[in-house]
């Protein structure tokens, strides 16, 4: 069935780097719409977890990412299509880039970047710019950002950490110089900050009542200093969509069988980096998906059949994970198959510093100095659950851990000449995120297995 187009409002939030204020600018536009009774949709570039929490506060439904190099570029609108429309269809789309507006995978001339992903889904910028201890010369940043990529349509600009009334004045006077109008303007002194750590900010899970307070002040800085109507102006410049919604029925194709097995899916706060795609493909494949938390609940979920164990701050957690031991032990005497990414990696070893985890994995993991960051183009090492031998899928690492040894007899992953990871009987554990709108087959792989 072919979809007609959908004109759906649409604006990215960029920056010419990272530290600019994009993700105060995007959670803020988020939250005041929603004020005014629209109904927004929030969208990230790129595989981050933590931003999307944020967004999903502030607009009231799932923030989902926007991934060319996870997923693909062609499913790129499709994603955005769909996202949109669920659980109701969105009278706007705010998508917040990364780093800066040219930045993707390093070596691939931009590809997976905030550039990218706008000219995919065809959708105006908002650039914000620093403007700390600049003056005309942020007209010529503006300009450069939107010559260097003349596909990508710079419709305006936020003004952000402004010095004084002179300041924006200036500003404002530079930057219609070269016809590019200003939409808002944040003082210095107006900045609100969310706490961050080692991998970033604090996940909202973590601290709901703080993050609700944190959105409701980005709310109002936002409301008192972007012009809204101006921001709702340019997302609906934005053309209709033409491509069709992405379908997770379609993606997985016939359910694996009729009885519907549980997988059970790892959350709470030690475990909050997942897609909301997971879910929706697991369901589509013909599970029943249950939550669980591994800090508060003491058993698997009641006939639990295969678990998913995705990514997430077990070392902020790890002497509460240890005391749960009656989760421990049930995932120990597990027989199912187990699907774990990073933090599920970690949880299902022997010890992460010092402390006694799952022990199904036989490994030990600590806390190191070194952030391993990046994409990687992996080869499945050997057949698995979720991947057949041979298999090519794009992933992320993101972590400051590092496990001894690095991978088992058998590998889950090779890539850059060297193997990672781990497959132990039906467990597939390694440190790579894997976005399974990119391989819906996992996800149908999982279930099947699951079913027997």
């Amino acid at each position: 069935m072919v979809s007609a187009p959908w004109s759906l409002p649409r604006v990215v939030v960029a920056a010419p780097a990272s530290g600019h204020g994009k993700t105060t600018i995007a959670t803020g536009l988020l939250a005041a719409l929603r004020r005014q009774g629209h109904l927004v949709s929030p969208h990230k570039v790129g595989p981050d977890y933590i931003d999307p929490g944020y967004h999903a506060l502030a607009a009231g439904r799932p923030g989902r990412n926007l991934d060319p190099w996870l997923v693909g570029e062609e499913r790129i609108a499709g994603l955005l299509r769909h996202g949109a429309a669920v659980p109701r269809p969105a009278d706007i789309a705010v998508i917040e880039g990364v780093m800066g507006l040219h930045d993707g995978a390093v070596g691939h001339r931009g590809y997976a970047s905030t550039a990218h992903v706008a000219r995919l889904v065809a959708a105006p910028v908002l650039l914000v710019l620093d403007t700390t201890a600049q003056g005309r010369s942020a007209a010529a940043l503006a300009l450069g950002m939107g010559a260097f990529d003349p596909a990508v349509r710079i419709g305006g600009v936020v003004l952000n950490r402004v010095g004084s009334p002179r300041h924006e004045s200036l500003l404002r006077e530079a930057l219609a110089e070269v016809g590019v109008p200003v939409l808002g303007a944040v003082t210095r002194a107006a900045e609100v900050a969310a706490p961050a750590r080692h991998l970033g900010l604090v996940p909202v899970a973590e601290r709901a009542a703080e993050s609700t307070a944190v959105v409701d002040a980005l709310a109002d800085l936002v409301a008192a200093t972007v012009d809204l109507d101006a921001v709702l102006e340019l997302a609906r410049s934005a053309p209709p969509l033409t491509a069709p919604p992405w379908d997770p029925v379609a993606a997985v194709g016939a359910p694996a069988g009729t009885d519907r097995p549980v997988v059970a899916v790892a959350g709470g706060p030690a475990f909050t980096f997942g897609y909301a795609e997971t879910t929706e493909l697991l369901t589509a494949a013909g599970a029943t998906v249950v939550p669980f938390d591994p800090l508060r609940d003491e058993a698997l979920p009641a006939g639990t059949r295969a678990v998913v164990l995705g990514g997430g701050f077990p070392e902020v957690y790890v002497e509460a994970l240890a005391a749960n031991t009656g989760l421990r032990a049930d995932l120990a005497a597990f027989d199912g198959p187990v699907m774990a990414e990073c933090a599920g990696l970690l949880y299902l070893g022997r010890e992460l510093d010092g402390v006694p985890m799952c022990g199904r994995l036989d490994l030990t993991a600590r806390m190191t100095g070194r952030l391993t960051l990046g994409y990687r183009a992996a080869v499945a090492a050997v057949d698995s659950v979720p991947h057949a031998a041979g298999e090519l899928v794009r992933g992320h690492e993101f972590h400051r851990t590092g496990t001894d040894p690095g991978h088992g007899e058998r590998a889950a992953w090779c890539w850059d000449g060297a193997a990672h990871g781990f497959v132990t009987g039906r467990i597939h554990a390694s440190y790579l995120h894997t976005h399974w709108a990119g391989q819906p087959r996992a996800a149908q792989r999982l279930v099947t297995a699951a079913s027997r």
